[in-house]
């Protein structure tokens, strides 16, 4: 008899299924570096480039009266926040922010990170 041992749904001791290592990663390390995260600032643009120190760090998605989602890197949007750099979109700055209900948190420095 075979015992069922899953988080939310999936058994981690089945056989192989579509998108098995990427759902190992996520479940194991915790690897997901791309997010939505919430995007506020005047004359956003759907689909327009996130960048932060003139390297691209994501892009928005969907954009309502100055609100909108984005799907970016948080290692590279926390450090442009961290070190002051500005983070545009388009031309235009933007705020990023993390949406309530996230269940993740902007990534925190490694250790070498620190110890520069």
């Amino acid at each position: 008899m075979r015992t069922w041992t899953s988080s939310a749904g999936v058994d981690f001791d089945k056989g192989c299924y579509v998108g098995q290592e990427v759902v190992s990663r996520m479940e194991h390390r915790g690897t997901a570096r791309r997010r939505i995260v919430l995007a506020s600032g005047a004359g956003l643009t759907a689909l327009s480039e996130i960048t932060a120190g003139g390297k691209p760090i994501g892009q928005l998605t969907s954009t309502a009266s100055g609100h909108g989602l984005a799907l970016v890197r948080l290692d590279r949007a926390k450090e442009a926040m961290d070190q002051g750099q500005p983070i545009l979109a388009g031309l235009g700055p933007v705020t990023l922010a993390l949406p309530p209900w996230a269940r993740f948190t902007w990534p925190r420095p490694s250790a070498d990170a620190a110890s520069v």
